[in-house]
């Protein structure tokens, strides 16, 4: 029996933690104290805080409320929607579900670079209490997103496999660059955050279990971007310029990478409910708004790095060629 929830998933994603551009090493270190108590004051736990048992929040797959939202394109093109009530409410479980497990798969990863980073930090280091809040906050959200998976009853895989294997490298980059592994932690948290603020603002009736997973998550994502962006802020001026040029040259990679990552189509669900090649092309290879979407979900991290320096004639070609380059108007 799930316990009654003694703090209540936020009701609002319009708050975000502050964006400051940090001065000097005591602004930087007032910000992370800021986050730490945050963390504190205002957390949750999978098993305490989310009803999973309450009849309101079962999940049954032909629930209409699982239907793709407008956000992801497929939900609007004829084949899907010839398909059965049923059929394309379990088309959109599977795809919630697939986004919340490699967003675990994510997560995991992002753990192991966070406990390797503050494995070498020396005492009396301020990030080193915030880093493990964050762990430990990620932790309740693999939980989570696990325990949905589970009860979707869905042959969910998340990540590709020769994928899965390629990304077990991320966790050891903070031992060669720790700045271009919050780059990697913007290119996964961002897009995500991205498309659930999106979501809940879509204006649709929501399954309760999926809506009070996703405030719960974006409240929390908040301080872990909110830290990431204002390491970056903290070190990149600080590097030597050679460095400072490979990660210019790193980050529209790594953001492209992640982009698709978490915002692609699950091959598995593509063979499952056989759906045509060509309205995959249509709907997610050759669709203008979804290449739009893939280039906004990093336009925050896009931002950052020019505004640290990292975007020159030579790196902007790269942002264009991963697709991910937006110009001003």
């Amino acid at each position: 029996m799930t316990p009654a929830p003694s703090t209540p998933a936020p009701s609002s994603t319009a708050a975000r933690e502050r964006d400051e551009r940090v001065a000097n090493r005591s602004a930087y270190e007032a910000v992370i104290e800021r986050l730490s108590k945050a963390s504190v004051d205002k957390h949750w736990e999978p098993y305490r805080d989310i009803p999973w048992d309450d009849p309101e929040f079962l999940v049954d797959p032909a629930d209409p409320r699982w239907e793709l939202p407008e956000v992801d394109k497929l939900g609007g093109h004829p084949w899907y929607r010839s398909r059965p009530p049923e059929v394309r409410a379990t088309i959109g479980l599977w795809r919630v579900a697939t986004a919340m497990k490699i967003g675990l798969q994510f997560e995991n990863l992002l753990k192991r670079g966070l406990l390797n980073y503050a494995y070498r930090l020396p005492n009396g280091s301020p990030e080193f209490r915030y880093v493990y809040h964050e762990t430990i906050e990620e932790g309740h959200h693999g939980m989570m997103f696990q325990e949905f998976v589970n009860r979707t009853g869905l042959p969910i895989r998340g990540m590709p496999g020769p994928l899965s294997a390629v990304a077990q490298v991320a966790p050891w980059i903070p031992l060669i660059s720790t700045e271009l592994f919050f780059v990697f932690v913007l290119g996964g948290e961002d897009p995500i955050d991205h498309v659930q603020r999106k979501v809940l603002k879509d204006g649709r009736a929501h399954h309760p279990l999926e809506e009070t997973i996703m405030r719960i998550h974006i409240a929390e994502e908040a301080r872990h971007i909110s830290f990431a962006r204002h390491y970056l802020r903290d070190r990149v001026p600080r590097m030597p310029a050679y460095r400072r040029f490979m990660l210019g040259i790193a980050a529209p990679i790594v953001l492209g990478v992640m982009a698709r990552i978490m915002l692609a189509p699950p091959l598995a669900m593509i063979k499952h409910f056989r759906i045509p090649s060509n309205v995959v092309s249509e709907v997610y290879l050759r669709n203008t708004a979804a290449k739009n979407e893939i280039r906004e979900s990093v336009g925050k991290t896009r931002e950052l790095c020019a505004e640290l320096g990292l975007v020159n004639a030579l790196t902007r070609r790269i942002w264009r060629a991963m697709g991910i380059w937006a110009d001003p108007h």
